[in-house]
């Protein structure tokens, strides 16, 4: 007895492919509107993802390091003889904390965005400024600055290729400013736009917000310049000062107090080593993280 095949198309079979969604992704989905604001930070962090999908993400990021966290906590415990049931009642917090330290990923990338379109935005506008200057249409300008100037002519990249796609350019420039992390790249676009769309000289309008930025970001180097003095200090008090004398006068103090029974074990200096370590690290990280990256 034959038996009949049946045959389905290769339409259906991706049909019911794209109805059978992961219980993950079923359940991303119902609390994504608890996050209205995920996409704003994912389209200004340039993730190319939905907000469902980096919740995704993000849960089973924070699940992996929970778990490794919570044994890690519990071979802890079990070493210095407390109760590992400890390590089980804090899983659930530690869960929800990697979960919300990985939902702070996009501002992150934003911040970093931020700083990279900033580094070059100000020759990038010059450059268009004397090509104005010189005669050369807007667009033709914008497709000088498109390569060569970094992060922000990545910017002004997706500027020209939606013109060349036949959208206006006067709303090409004012969706770049708008989605834009830096908001000195998004007052250069908006300016162009404006000027664009009012029949004023785009030169002259472009040259009075170069001008402003330019002074502002060389106010911003000398208020960092000025916030170096206090943070030396500081590190020089808790990097250095402190924990090279508080170990020698640690050491006389108990040999004098105790007779040389008690003294700074071999331990005892190695978690010295690791905080001084630890300041010099939260240090440097915090004046790297501040210095701005302007190329004057």
């Amino acid at each position: 007895m034959n038996e009949e095949k049946v045959i389905s198309s290769p339409v259906a079979r991706t049909a019911r492919v794209q109805r059978r969604a992961p219980p993950t992704r079923t359940f991303t989905d119902s609390i994504a509107p608890y996050f209205p604001d995920l996409k704003k930070k994912l389209a200004l962090a340039g993730i190319q993802e939905s907000p469902s999908a980096f919740l995704e993400r993000a849960l089973i990021a924070s699940a992996y390091v929970s778990v490794g966290l919570a044994l890690v906590a519990g071979v802890v415990f079990y070493i210095y003889y407390i109760n590992v049931l400890f390590a089980l009642a804090a899983f659930p917090f530690i869960a929800i904390g990697t979960f919300f330290y990985f939902m702070l990923y996009p501002e992150a990338k934003t911040y970093g965005r931020q700083k990279d379109i900033e580094t070059e935005l100000v020759f990038a506008g010059r450059h268009i400024l004397i090509a104005l200057r010189a005669g050369m249409p807007l667009f033709d300008s914008l497709v000088g600055v498109s390569s060569g100037y970094g992060a922000v002519s990545e910017e002004f990249r997706r500027v020209v290729e939606k013109i060349n796609l036949g959208v206006p350019m006067g709303q090409a420039i004012r969706e770049a400013g708008a989605n834009s992390p830096s908001n000195e790249f998004s007052r250069i676009m908006m300016q162009l736009s404006n000027a664009l769309s009012s029949g004023a000289d785009v030169a002259d309008s472009l040259e009075v917000v170069l001008n402003q930025i330019a002074r502002e970001q060389a106010i911003s180097l000398k208020a960092y310049g000025q916030k170096l003095n206090p943070l030396i200090m500081f590190f020089m008090i808790f990097g250095i000062i402190f924990p090279s004398l508080g170990v020698a006068f640690a050491i006389i103090l108990f040999s004098l107090v105790s007779g040389g029974s008690l003294g700074i074990t071999s331990t005892s200096l190695l978690y010295v080593i690791a905080l001084i370590a630890i300041i010099q690290f939260m240090f440097l990280s915090f004046v790297e993280s501040s210095r701005p990256r302007y190329v004057m």
